[in-house]
């Protein structure tokens, strides 16, 4: 049984059709980078998936049963986890009690503050800090440690390294290898594809809402993976030359 399949989903932004159809299957502890220009859809698809927009037709199974019309909190409380791009943490509470109230969705499991702060020791010091004084990196580890504190089945990474210094996105990722190894399966959304291909078991390419290349990440090279992220593998139409 699979840990997470999407069936034909479709997701609109109004009258654009933002994810257009795409289907997949993970297993338990997979970790998919999901690359792609943006306005690919990619985070569109990742927020349909969480319940934070809603689905224009198709289904997201978690488990092997139908997570329906359940709304965004009830999918949390389901064992699906959203890292939004832009962290939106709460700025004017601590790291600790962002960590709290999200511990508060009642999953038992691995994940506690405790051992959130020993995944992400750079937030140790910082427990007691207000969120909106943490450094880009700091924001970003307390953030993903926040979805953690659900104890997720399933965790949806949405641009981890968007606008973080090297040596920050280093730290989220050091510390994303441990998690990777504790069994949580992860769709990560990342614009740095060297990485992504370094950290996942499987890659997807969107384009224009579809998936275009999909491949185990050791088996795909950045040449073809670049030559889907741009369209230039699509078919000619009928009688124009490539």
């Amino acid at each position: 049984m699979s840990a997470l399949q999407v069936d034909n989903l479709v997701a609109r932004h109004g009258l654009l059709q933002a994810v257009r159809g795409v289907s997949f299957r993970m297993e338990k502890g997979e970790t998919l980078a999901l690359v792609g220009a943006n306005g690919a859809g990619k985070t569109t698809l990742l927020r349909a998936i969480a319940g934070a927009h809603p689905l224009h037709s198709g289904r997201v199974f978690l488990d092997g049963a139908d997570l329906g019309a359940a709304r965004a909190h009830e999918r949390t409380r389901r064992g699906v986890a959203l890292v939004p791009e832009g962290r939106r943490l709460f700025a004017g509470m601590s790291v600790e009690d962002n960590l709290r109230l999200a511990g508060g969705v009642g999953r038992s499991g691995l994940w506690t503050i405790d051992t959130v702060l020993e995944t992400f020791p750079n937030l140790k010091a910082r427990r007691k800090a207000l969120a909106a004084s943490l450094s880009g990196g700091e924001q970003q580890a307390a953030a993903i440690g926040r979805a953690l504190m659900t104890n997720p089945e399933v965790l949806l990474l949405d641009e981890v390294s968007l606008g973080l210094s090297p040596v920050a996105v280093e730290r989220v990722y050091s510390s994303l290898e441990t998690l990777m190894r504790s069994g949580v399966t992860i769709v990560l959304v990342e614009q740095d594809l060297n990485r992504a291909l370094r950290v996942a078991s499987r890659v997807i390419c969107m384009l224009e809402g579809r998936f275009v290349a999909e491949g185990k990440a050791s088996e795909m090279t950045r040449e073809e993976i670049t030559a889907a992220y741009f369209g230039l593998n699509r078919a000619a139409p009928a009688g124009v030359s490539p």
